[in-house]
């Protein structure tokens, strides 16, 4: 989608790109959980030799082999990043039946499960569109990109971009954020030098952290809706991970090499 609105930005060199950030996002979800874990006292039930440690890898290669199968077949051209996705479904439902881990009834429980989640979200993207209209209507976009091209320092103009797209996020689902606001923010940050691919990376990684916050949150309610929990239980026991998130965030922002490094090294720049 990013791509589309940004003119043709590579969809290989933006799904490249995601990599660091992505495992920087894991990494700092972990470092929260861990500690959290240690200071309430939490246990692991089960220590397992190396011996049993490396069999455990040995039997999760072929699941590992997912992602070797997606980057290779993006970086030599055998498909596009959205067929990747197909791919990775068809890759994990071999090894379903490989490994016969489900059965036809289950499958069909799987469909119907994931049609319900599915639809839920799609509910949410329609709300959050009538949100994205009444917010162009009532001119918001032209008022924040007004406000921003009246400074001209590059840490200032990303740092005002964060702050809006972190509050755009608790109200507008992904999809009709990225319509909206790409073709304002885009042409600001390209006058100043940035380039699209780390820009691209920047805006969803912040519109990605706002998915998880209410009153939207799609990913907060698919969570909740898979962990059967309601979303006030939920919001105070997210906040450290949210401000940690944020922290990564800027990290992004202000570290080109984070989203640019590998797409230069796959020379898809």
């Amino acid at each position: 989608m990013f791509s589309l609105v940004s003119g043709g930005t590579s969809i290989s060199a933006l799904f490249i790109a995601g990599y660091i950030p992505g495992m920087l996002m894991g990494l700092t979800v972990m470092i929260v959980a861990g500690i959290i874990a240690r200071k309430r006292g939490y246990r692991s039930s089960v220590r397992s030799t190396p011996g049993e440690a490396l069999q455990i890898v040995l039997r999760a290669l072929p699941a590992l082999g997912m992602i070797v199968v997606i980057i290779g077949g993006i970086v030599i051209g055998v498909f596009t990043a959205t067929e990747a996705a197909a791919v990775a479904v068809l890759y994990a439902l071999i090894l379903s039946l490989a490994y016969r881990m489900t059965t036809p009834r289950e499958y069909l429980h799987i469909f119907c499960r994931s049609a319900i989640l599915t639809a839920s979200i799609l509910f949410l993207i329609a709300s959050s569109g009538v949100m994205s209209y009444v917010m162009t209507i009532a001119g918001i976009p032209d008022m924040i990109a007004d406000t921003i091209l009246q400074f001209d320092n590059l840490i200032v103009v990303f740092l005002i971009m964060n702050l809006c797209l972190l509050v755009i996020g608790f109200f507008i689902d992904l999809t009709p954020a990225v319509l909206i606001f790409t073709p304002i923010f885009l042409p600001i940050a390209q006058q100043m030098g940035v380039d699209p691919v780390q820009f691209g990376i920047m805006l969803i990684f912040n519109l990605g952290v706002g998915s998880m916050t209410p009153p939207v949150g799609s990913v907060l309610f698919v969570g909740c809706s898979i962990a059967g929990l309601r979303i006030d239980q939920v919001v105070k026991p997210i906040l450290p991970f949210f401000f940690a998130l944020v922290i990564a965030l800027l990290m992004v922002t202000y570290i080109p090499w984070l989203s640019l490094g590998l797409p230069h090294l796959f020379g898809l720049m």
